[in-house]
């Protein structure tokens, strides 16, 4: 990210005690409505009310919708940044710059591309330029771009001599390996993944497919690892038992008919004396013929 000069400090300290919004917030605002060609934003900080986006004489949205005050508020701010960055040489550019929506669709307003190196020549007075004297925000060490575009947050700069794409997403810049991709332009896709693609003799091509060579986001910039294997269990083997008859005590052996016979009178002589009650005698008569 570009660094502030001292006039670029004092013009936001200016719109901060103009506006009330703090001067991180006003910088980071001013780099989105710079990415967005001074026409449109698309901004995400705490005193904005998280994310949102603006377009010069349309819409502004933030996350609290019903918040009036506080979309004029940041209207003014970007109205206000806007202006400034028009009077800035070389921080705007004219053009096209392709973005389609998932169904198809052209989106002019506010986009850009320009051929031929950076934007060196004029330079702005908001920012210290670096060794060169040009106001860039790729990598110094790739030297000057072949083409340059826009589009919202996104910015592209093409080093086909090198074989590298270095693309800007909301402040954070990933140079990437081009490989052998003649690229001729690029396109964004809305209404979702929000994808950036660009078209080559290979037809077209998601810039994320390709190596990334510095400033990759975290969530990019780790390393794959596979999962770990899922082995089945091997299936058991499911036992059946047969239920076995329940028994109560030890079974009583059968007995002959004399036995039974002899025990029944010792039974019915104990029974005569008393010993054995009535209910006694015949529960035990009872057993004995069973066991005939």
């Amino acid at each position: 990210m570009p660094q502030l000069s001292p006039e670029g400090q004092a013009a936001i300290n200016a719109i901060s005690q103009r506006t009330g919004f703090s001067p991180d917030a006003v910088t980071s605002m001013l780099f989105s409505v710079i990415a967005g060609n001074g026409s449109m934003a698309q901004f995400s900080h705490p005193e904005f009310g998280g994310s949102g986006q603006w377009m010069r004489g349309g819409m502004t949205m933030v996350s609290d919708m019903f918040n009036n005050y506080l979309k004029g508020r940041v209207d003014g701010l970007c109205s206000e940044l806007s202006n400034l960055v028009a009077s800035q040489p070389g921080l705007t550019q004219s053009g096209s710059f392709q973005s389609q929506n998932q169904g198809g669709g052209n989106f002019g307003s506010g986009q850009w591309q320009s051929s031929g190196g950076g934007m060196g020549g004029n330079q702005s007075s908001l920012f210290v330029p670096d060794a060169s004297g040009n106001f860039n925000w790729w990598p110094a060490d790739l030297g000057q771009p072949a083409s340059t575009g826009a589009q919202n947050s996104v910015r592209y700069a093409y080093f086909p001599g090198s074989h590298r794409l270095a693309i800007d997403l909301n402040g954070q810049v990933t140079v990437y390996d081009s490989l052998d991709h003649q690229i001729g332009g690029f396109s964004q896709q809305q209404g979702g993944s929000g994808s950036l693609t660009f078209t080559s003799q290979y037809g077209t091509v998601f810039v994320s497919n390709l190596p990334i060579v510095s400033g990759a986001p975290q969530a990019q910039a780790q390393a794959y690892a596979p999962p770990p294997p899922v082995y089945d269990p091997p299936p058991q083997q499911q036992q059946t038992y047969a239920p076995q008859p329940q028994t109560f005590g030890n079974p009583l052996p059968p007995l002959g008919q004399n036995e039974v016979i002899s025990a029944i009178e010792k039974l019915a002589d104990l029974h005569a004396k008393g010993i054995l009650s009535d209910q006694e005698f015949s529960t035990k008569k009872a057993e004995l013929l069973s066991r005939l």
